[in-house]
């Protein structure tokens, strides 16, 4: 998991054949040891209760089940991060955020689309996250790639005690998820 006792939010090989994917002035790619600066910087403008540099270390460099991402803009610099865990058939969306300066123009959805297709291609046939109950933006990405609320887990968040959603994906269906990317490609 995430390094000790953290809590998944939403995220080594990443799963894409060990290609890096480039759409519309953004490259999704695996993380890198080097990104884990920006990354922790990330963390901490998105969430409240942001995980340590040691546990985004772990995920690139120890977790043979993890499915560690960034997204990239066109100037080369490191805008959003994901991190997907793969456990048998099943994937976990750790965390993902976008710095935000670049939030609500699709990247994340790209980002989330690329994690899920890397989890596709490692085995994994359906998906799960935790997300707050007050985050609604980001429960309506998800609903778009058709994730539904399957339950909660009560006073999740250690912060303010808040619940999270259980959203589930029954089935991921890759051929939805190349379609999400197509339109974007340059």
């Amino acid at each position: 998991l995430a390094g000790p006792d953290l809590p998944a939010r939403g995220g080594g090989d990443p799963g894409m054949s060990g290609q890096e994917e480039q759409d519309c002035g953004t490259r999704i790619r695996p993380m890198r040891l080097t990104d884990l600066a920006v990354v922790r910087a990330i963390d901490v403008l998105s969430f409240s209760l942001p995980w340590p540099e040691s546990s985004y270390r772990f995920e690139v460099a120890e977790n043979r089940n993890a499915i560690p991402l960034v997204v990239e803009d066109a100037q080369g610099e490191v805008i959003g991060m994901s991190v997907t865990w793969v456990i048998l058939d099943e994937a976990h969306v750790a965390t993902i955020a976008l710095h935000p300066d670049h939030r609500r123009r699709g990247r994340g959805r790209r980002l989330r689309a690329h994690g899920l297709l890397a989890a596709w291609e490692r085995g994994a046939r359906l998906a799960y996250l935790e997300v707050r109950r007050s985050n609604l933006a980001a429960q309506a990405m998800y609903a778009d790639f058709g994730f539904v609320v399957a339950g909660e887990r009560p006073r999740y968040y250690q912060d303010n005690r808040e619940d999270a959603l259980l959203m589930t994906l029954e089935q991921i269906d890759p051929e939805r998820l190349r379609a999400w990317l197509e339109p974007l490609k340059s």
